[in-house]
């Protein structure tokens, strides 16, 4: 499913001054001869956002679980991470495929050997479309599927790819009010099942969408517009069945990671020896401190002891004081995410932080840390402190390289693996 090989020479990429945080200690080694030099987090400059070892794989396991036991075949969203050794941990656990966002994350894939391919978006640029029908072609053993939600995205893929000799698999996309892409009724979605069916360039593989798009919380009017759209999508796969439209065996995808319960409690029940159903969640890799901390349906206070938790962290170190109840941080959002709330500071100079203590603004490489009722003294200039993020998609894209910590809660944490990225 992934070329291990490829995968394991990152190892032998030689690190320098371009990868940031990276101390000039390790710039001219290979990743591996510095990975042997047993280096620990004290050696990195600040800020830097680290994962947690033993937290990766608690989450990758609780979650490749889950979705067995649910049957619910898993194809993780890739464009998270964008992190080709992740994405091997993920598959080794069983993920069925890889779920990408755009035609050029799809090439980085497969760069990397991925042989399944999920593309959750439609495809009408004419370069990369005409790259993946070649590259299927050459390529018997590499199954790609992607997204429609127009007659006409069909009629212009149709234009682009003329008769081919392997036509390029298609979902349709069923979207909802005021959501994102998608067609917006059964009816519609209907139309664009039909137009599949008459291309000599693509065939219809299923349906699906982005529930995700129509709420923003576990409030009981978000879960029930979840579930309005959810039961729309098994109603137009009904359809489609019925009607005989489908070649092969059909896909039915859903689930981000808000909501992958409710994917479940509506679309188990398509599931046959026809139909697959096809979670996309991303976010549960690295969970967070923030948003799916308090969203997901799999953290401690829903599901108990096989729960995600947080495997990234910020650290950031203080370099100025220029008020009582205020400390500067080295770090902003050219660091950190920010779209789904402001880092939270935990543990500050190896202590955990007092009540009130908070971040309260970003600049590009600022944070402004609040400290109400604690004197200057007792958090000087170069103190560290560790912060919860929130929103992993918005993290990883900040960086190049991560280090992997075998434990963040340790006084100074050691580093057992360095993953790379590709934004």
């Amino acid at each position: 499913m992934i070329d291990k090989a490829a995968v394991e020479a990152l190892h032998d990429r030689t690190l320098g001054p371009e990868y940031k945080s990276v101390p000039p200690a390790a710039w001219g080694l290979a990743v591996r001869d510095y990975l042997a030099t047993a280096p620990t987090l004290a050696e990195f400059a600040t800020p830097v956002v680290t994962l947690d070892r033993r937290h990766l794989t608690s989450n990758i396991d609780v979650m490749a679980r889950w979705a067995d036991a649910a049957g619910m075949r898993l194809a993780p969203h890739g464009k998270t991470t964008m992190a080709p050794q992740l994405w091997a941990e993920q598959l080794e656990a069983g993920s069925w495929g890889i779920t990408l966002a755009t035609g050029w994350q799809v090439q980085l894939a497969r760069a990397f050997g991925v042989q399944r391919i999920l593309l959750a978006n439609a495809l009408v640029d004419p370069v990369t479309l005409r790259w993946i029908s070649a590259d299927l072609d050459a390529h018997d053993d590499v199954e790609f599927v992607c997204w429609a939600d127009s007659v006409d995205t069909v009629a212009r893929m149709t234009e682009i790819l003329g008769a081919v000799t392997r036509p390029i698999p298609v979902i349709v996309e069923l979207g909802g009010p005021h959501g994102r892409t998608g067609a917006r009724s059964v009816d519609e979605a209907r139309r664009v099942a039909a137009a599949i069916s008459s291309s000599p360039s693509v065939t219809l593989a299923g349906v699906g969408g982005y529930e995700g798009a129509l709420a923003h919380d576990r409030t009981p009017a978000g879960l029930d517009a979840v579930r309005a759209y959810l039961d729309e999508v098994a109603a137009l796969h009904a359809g489609l069945a019925a009607d005989g439209l489908y070649e092969g065996r059909a896909i039915v995808t859903a689930g981000g990671s808000a909501y992958q319960d409710l994917v479940v409690e509506r679309l188990s029940s398509v599931v046959d020896d026809d139909t697959a159903v096809v979670l996309r969640s991303g976010a549960y890799v690295v969970h967070d401190d923030g948003f799916y901390a308090d969203i997901s349906p799999l953290i401690a206070s829903r599901v108990g002891a096989q729960h995600l938790s947080s495997a990234m962290h910020g650290w950031a170190r203080v370099v100025s004081r220029p008020e009582p109840e205020l400390a500067l941080l080295d770090a902003g959002k050219r660091d950190f995410p920010f779209d789904e709330g402001l880092p939270t500071p935990q543990r500050i100079g190896g202590r955990d932080a007092e009540a009130g203590h908070h971040i309260s603004a970003l600049n590009d490489q600022h944070a402004f840390l609040r400290t109400p009722g604690t004197a200057r003294d007792d958090v000087p200039v170069g103190t560290v402190a560790r912060l919860g993020l929130s929103h992993p998609c918005t993290a990883f894209d900040k960086w190049r390289l991560l280090p992997v910590v075998d434990d963040a809660d340790a006084a100074n944490p050691r580093i057992v693996d360095l993953i790379h990225t590709f934004f």
